[in-house]
């Protein structure tokens, strides 16, 4: 476990608080935000270290030691911040995607758009394979925001599996898991379990969400290990495939309503020109360079330190 003074672990919560904010955007994933702001790696090894041996440790050498080995100080105040956001930012957020979601598309757009080259830049060596991968991953994330969403489901074995990839994707850059959970069809039964306190059924995709965040941390913390260029190309293209997703200007052709909420499930991108109503153009580009140079003034930031 690093040293860290507690200014450190502040800094830490409020990353949380933006991989809170992130995820409650529908396109936005808050692994992008966990990668920008460099605590990917070790968010992704301190989930691995979550096993059997960390109830060794705690039985032969005590609740510091495993403490320590867990990461826990990191781990804690990382969830502290995604919690606080999920319970106050991210009403906020979502009062903007309902009422200024140009604006605030154009903000994530900006932002994301500059994580292709933060992330990219740290791929070593482009060889043929990074770039086969990188145009795979480009792929694959444009074809996963294309998708048509399925109907409701209510299987047990099948909302397991829902939670498992939903949190596979909220910690992969670039994929939203509120997006996958709309794709799968699960979003409207696990919004329904958790108001009525359907404890069978948020129990079901809480473990399966756990089941598939300590598997799917093993496998990228192995791809890191062994494959790295290749991951951070895979990642890369991920994060351009999304952007599909969050062009602010879009045509909603179709949306669902999930209990008090509405989701647009069909939709195409429209040039500012051709979109229906204001498209506050300037005011979006503002936002759009604001938050693209926020990566790389946080980037300075961190190279200072």
């Amino acid at each position: 476990m690093k040293v860290r003074q507690l200014k450190d672990y502040v800094v830490i919560t409020l990353k949380g608080m933006a991989m809170g904010a992130a995820d409650v955007v529908p396109g936005v994933s808050g692994g992008t935000i966990a990668f920008i702001s460099g605590i990917y790696e070790e968010l992704i090894t301190s989930i691995n270290n979550i096993d059997l041996s960390l109830i060794k440790v705690l039985k032969t050498e005590g609740v510091k030691a495993a403490w320590s080995k867990l990461n826990g100080n990191f781990l804690l105040a990382l969830f502290l911040g995604i919690f606080i956001s999920v319970l106050s930012l991210a009403k906020f957020l979502s009062w903007l995607l309902e009422n200024q979601p140009v604006l605030l598309w154009s903000f994530f757009f900006g932002l994301v758009l500059a994580s292709i080259f933060f992330v990219g830049k740290e791929i070593k060596k482009w060889t043929p394979g990074t770039i086969l991968i990188f145009i795979l991953g480009t792929a694959a994330a444009y074809f996963i925001t294309e998708l048509p969403p399925n109907e409701n489901v209510h299987s047990l074995p099948y909302l397991f599996l829902s939670g498992a990839l939903a949190v596979c994707a909220m910690i992969l850059p670039g994929i939203s898991g509120a997006f996958i959970l709309v794709l799968l069809g699960s979003y409207k039964t696990i919004l329904d379990a958790v108001h009525e306190r359907d404890f069978k059924i948020v129990i079901t995709v809480a473990v399966g969400a756990i089941f598939g965040l300590l598997s799917f941390a093993r496998l990228l913390k192995w791809m890191f290990k062994n494959f790295k260029n290749f991951t951070l190309a895979l990642l890369t293209g991920f994060i351009l495939g999304s952007l599909n997703k969050i062009w602010p200007w879009k045509k909603v052709l179709q949306t669902k309503t999930f209990g008090d909420k509405t989701v647009v499930i069909d939709d195409i991108n429209v040039w500012p020109s051709a979109f229906e109503g204001d498209n506050q153009l300037i005011l979006a580009i503002i936002l759009a360079l604001i938050g693209f140079s926020l990566i790389f003034i946080l980037e300075k930031i961190a190279s200072k330190k």
